[in-house]
């Protein structure tokens, strides 16, 4: 009796089990199946735009000096009366705001981190790492409010510049999102390294210090460097702190005190305007689909990297 209900209870729990596996395998082909059609979507609309519009013109436009010679303009003003679609000054200014953004990011969130992994004790750990999740979940655009209302100002007066909205104060605001990013994936990645390279460091003399700069950094290298990636892809594909705090000039600048145009912010502007089906509309989506390739490229890499790195400490 007893033998024919554990039979029974186990046929129950392979088949449950059976059946749970075939739905996560559902929507994981599901969201496979998403994912290709938004790129197909994407890509699709993305080159209609290459039927009405020259490919040159979004690299630059031609513009008659009046002596026979004509010179390259890097300008987006798809709305003037000789529309200019280059892309060029929107992949500056999103680059620009992105890696200076990063930069910040990565040097004050791999402090955090270290703090927060070897320095802080378990206590102080339990304050801080809510504090970092808390401020990582503040919306953007209360971010972009501030900046508008009170880092304008205070940027303007204490570096003389005219131009009140920025690269720089953009930058600014995207790096206050992504440090509690790095901060904490650099937390993680430094935690997951084995406590007896630590103990074997202190066995040989080691101090803190050094046990962290020369054993426990190289062992989360990987780790480490997917935080910074995924920091960067958020930057590149945030909208709201960028199209409040940037200036939105589609003007080609790698200048942090003068105003920039990103593509998120471009999108974000433009789409809910354009008339449907003209050239504007498509070039959009010539945008769009760059943001979508590239930030999915950085995820990948960041993946990779997050991969390797478990491979390395599950060696260790």
């Amino acid at each position: 009796m007893n033998a024919d209900f554990l039979r029974h209870s186990h046929s129950l729990k392979h088949s449950r089990e059976k059946v749970i596996s075939f739905f996560l395998m559902l929507s994981g082909y599901f969201s496979l199946i998403i994912f290709l059609l938004i790129f197909v979507f994407l890509f699709f609309e993305a080159s209609k735009a290459f039927i009405s519009v020259d490919p040159l013109s979004f690299i630059f436009d031609h513009n008659d000096s009046g002596t026979g010679s004509f010179n390259k303009l890097f300008e987006w003003y798809p709305t003037s009366e000789n529309p200019k679609y280059s892309i060029l000054p929107l992949l500056a200014g999103t680059f620009l705001t992105a890696v200076f953004s990063t930069l910040i990011s990565s040097i004050l969130g791999i402090i955090s981190g270290i703090y927060l992994s070897e320095i802080a004790t378990p206590r102080t750990r339990e304050i801080l790492k809510p504090l970092f999740e808390f401020f990582s979940g503040i919306p953007t655009v209360v971010i972009g409010f501030f900046l508008l209302s009170a880092g304008a100002v205070f940027f303007q007066d204490m570096l003389g510049i005219n131009q009140k909205f920025n690269a720089l104060l953009a930058s600014t605001g995207l790096s206050l999102i992504i440090i509690p990013i790095v901060a904490s994936l650099t937390e993680e990645a430094l935690r997951a390294v084995p406590d007896h390279l630590r103990v074997e460091a202190y066995s040989l003399g080691a101090s803190k210090w050094q046990t962290t700069r020369l054993v426990i950094l190289p062992a989360a290298y990987s780790g480490i460097s997917a935080a910074i990636v995924l920091g960067f892809s958020r930057a590149i594909g945030e909208t709201m702190i960028v199209l409040m705090a940037s200036g939105n000039a589609g003007e080609l600048s790698f200048n942090l005190l003068q105003s920039i145009r990103t593509i998120s912010a471009t999108l974000a502007s433009e789409m809910g305007e354009v008339i449907y089906n003209s050239e504007h509309f498509f070039a959009l989506f010539v945008l769009g689909t760059f943001l979508f390739i590239f930030t999915f490229l950085l995820n990948v890499v960041a993946s990779f990297l997050s991969k390797r790195s478990a491979r390395w400490i599950r060696r260790l």
